[in-house]
């Protein structure tokens, strides 16, 4: 079948942003969302994370499977903008041990958070005992030490793996690659700095088998990188690309046994934590019948990090 995504990495920017539905109109003073979640620390105790979706400038990337710049700004947030965010988040939250600073980008692009607010923003977060934020491997540098140096608690970097398959991988526009990814974790654990790997389930161009294999070997690669936590998530449509993709037989969400079957192997490895993104788990992917036993399911291996039985269902002709 002819693709209808180009095959010029020159034209895949353009490609996607055609296909962009409307941003959300934001206050550059206010975090888009915050809330506390409970979730398996580094030594096993389960623990209330506060996660502040900070308000910025949108990441330089154009990623084909990315709909976090719908909740970012055109233009640069003004100066302690950040930490008047995470203030005003942390203030309405109950209180939390570790806290997730996600900025829908990278936190070290000095354009999206910048150098000059660290030191405020450091003592907005000096009670906790984790800061965990996300960064494009190519960032991940000295801005990195300059904010460890200032902040109290351990520093945990995310990076977005997304997959192991490097055709696949160079296909999502990412501007990254598998070797790229590697130099990055290395350079974090030489500095002290523990990695989180966000991997996707079923990327687009992937079947269902090929979705389960590769989140399989995309787990393995994390952590032989030295990952300590792969954050698998089940690739969504909603950011425009990704629907056309859909429409053309490109993509299709994962099926909730996909899901279910990645996150078994990633605990049964037992080389680190392994959560699944439950917060956009669609209906559509699993039986109604049992969609919610088997979210429920998914949610308690993320906080006891263990195997749970997988769900039976009665459904009427078998559950889909």
């Amino acid at each position: 079948m002819l693709s209808i995504y180009p095959a010029s990495s020159a034209k895949r920017n353009k490609w996607i942003l055609q296909r962009r539905p409307e941003r959300t109109v934001l206050d550059p003073l206010r975090p888009y969302s915050f809330f506390v979640e409970d979730e398996c620390s580094a030594n096993g105790e389960v623990v209330p994370i506060a996660t502040v979706f900070l308000t910025n400038r949108e990441c330089p990337w154009r990623c084909l499977m990315c709909d976090l710049w719908r909740n970012t700004l055109v233009d640069e947030a003004p100066p302690g903008a950040i930490q008047a965010q995470i203030d005003y988040a942390l203030a309405r939250l109950p209180r939390a041990r570790e806290v997730k600073l996600y900025n829908s980008g990278s936190f070290f692009d000095c354009h999206a958070i910048p150098i000059a607010d660290y030191p405020a923003i450091s003592c907005s977060v000096q009670s906790f005992e984790r800061v965990i934020v996300e960064s494009h491997p190519a960032l991940v540098g000295p801005r990195t030490l300059n904010f460890r140096d200032h902040v109290a608690g351990r520093l945990e970097v995310a990076i977005g793996l997304e997959t192991a398959h490097p055709d696949i991988l160079s296909r999502l526009n990412k501007g990254m690659t598998l070797e790229q990814f590697s130099l990055a974790a290395e350079w974090l654990k030489e500095n002290e700095i523990d990695l989180r790997a966000f991997i996707l389930i079923k990327p687009p161009f992937m079947n269902e088998a090929e979705a389960l294999e590769w989140a399989e070997r995309s787990l393995a690669f994390a952590f032989d990188c030295g990952a300590t936590v792969a954050s698998l998530i089940p690739t969504r449509g909603g950011n425009g690309a990704l629907d056309e993709l859909e429409r053309s037989g490109e993509f299709s969400p994962p099926q909730m046994e996909t899901i279910e079957a990645a996150v078994d192997y990633g605990l049964s490895l037992k080389r680190g934590r392994v959560f699944v993104d439950l917060w956009d788990l669609q209906k559509p992917l699993s039986c109604p019948d049992c969609y919610r036993a088997r979210v429920l399911r998914l949610h308690e291996m993320n906080l006891r990090q263990s195997i749970l039985p997988p769900v039976s269902c009665d459904h009427r002709g078998g559950c889909h």
